[in-house]
């Protein structure tokens, strides 16, 4: 079983490296997620990810990427509610590589 040890604790992770229990989620779980993926966060993937929560928590599901630039725009503004700086953040797979690091699922629609 794939997993990430964080603060001492063994973070179990599916096959994709998403997490298998949601609760573990913390923002050093975050951090250590983003090591992974040689992704240094900064403060807009930060605002990105609590977005995501923030969808999760309302809705019950990870957003594909269509659903994450409009809820994003919609809460954030067109400037950063697009693909071009989603993908940018994201290294060209908003949804699943933004989801993967806030804890939440695979969205359904990614491979």
């Amino acid at each position: 079983m794939n997993s990430l040890h964080v603060e001492g604790r063994q973070i179990a992770l599916d096959k994709d490296g998403f997490l298998l229990d949601l609760q573990d989620w913390s923002e050093a779980v975050a951090q250590a997620l983003a090591e992974r993926e040689e992704l240094p966060l900064e403060a807009g993937h930060w605002e990105i990810l609590r977005l995501l929560r923030e969808f999760y928590a309302e809705f019950q599901l990870s957003p594909a990427t269509r659903a994450l630039i409009k809820y994003t725009a919609l809460k954030l503004g067109p400037d950063k509610g697009n693909s071009l700086y989603l993908n940018r953040l994201f290294k060209g797979t908003p949804a699943k590589l933004a989801a993967k690091l806030a804890g939440l699922p695979k969205p359904s629609n990614c491979l």
